[in-house]
C-alpha cells in the first residue's frame, strides 16, 4: 500500500514538487541557459506525473515534443543568439508587492480548485484507450497529416539555423565601388 497525504500518494506529491521547483527555478534564475534546463526539468516532472496518473500517451507526448524537441529547440536558439547580449536587471520592479499578492491570490484560488476536485476514492477506472490504439490511428488513419507536420517543424528548423546564422560579407567594399565609379 502506498502512503498517502489528503489522498495525494506520496510519488505525486514527489514528482509535483519536482516539477513545482523546475518551474520556480526557470523563472528566478539569472542565466538564460540554466533558466531552459531548469524548464526542461519542469516538462520531465510533468511527464512523469501524467505517466503516474495512467496517460501513458500524453506522458510520452510530452516527453517527445517538449523535452525531446521544444526544449532542445530554446537551449539552441540561445546558444546561436548568444552574440547578441542579454541586458542586465539587477533591481526588482517597482510593482513587486503586487505581483506577489496576484501569485498568492492565484495560489490559493488553485489550492481551493484543487481540495474541491479530489475525489472521494482514489480507485479510477482504467483508460478505454491504450498507446497502442492511438500509434496504430496515427501510422494509418492520420500518417499523412503527421508526416506534413514532420515536415513543417523540420522547415522551420532549418528557417531558424538560417535567420541565427551570421550574413557572409560581399566581396566587393564599399570603398572599392567609389574608386571604380571615379
Amino acid at each position: 500500500m502506498i502512503p498517502t497525504l489528503f489522498g495525494l500518494t506520496l510519488p505525486f506529491l514527489i514528482l509535483a514538487a519536482l516539477t513545482i521547483a523546475g518551474a520556480v527555478a526557470a523563472a528566478l534564475l539569472r542565466n538564460l541557459v540554466h533558466c531552459a534546463l531548469s524548464l526542461t526539468i519542469t516538462f520531465a516532472g510533468l511527464a512523469l506525473l501524467y505517466l503516474n496518473l495512467d496517460a501513458q500517451f500524453v506522458g510520452f507526448v510530452q516527453m517527445l515534443v517538449y523535452i525531446g524537441a521544444v526544449a532542445i529547440l530554446v537551449v539552441f536558439a540561445i546558444l546561436l543568439t548568444r552574440g547578441a547580449g542579454m541586458p542586465e536587471y539587477r533591481s526588482f520592479s517597482s510593482n513587486w508587492l503586487l505581483g506577489l499578492v496576484l501569485a498568492a491570490a492565484t495560489f490559493a484560488l488553485l489550492a481551493w480548485a484543487v481540495t474541491l476536485s479530489l475525489p472521494a476514492s482514489a480507485a479510477s477506472a482504467a483508460p478505454a484507450v491504450t498507446v497502442q490504439g492511438i500509434g496504430v490511428a496515427l501510422m494509418t488513419t492520420y500518417v499523412l497529416p503527421l508526416e506534413i507536420v514532420a515536415i513543417l517543424l523540420t522547415v522551420a528548423l532549418i528557417g531558424a539555423v538560417i535567420v541565427a546564422m551570421p550574413e557572409a560579407k560581399s566581396a566587393k567594399s564599399p570603398s572599392a565601388g567609389k574608386a571604380g565609379a571615379q
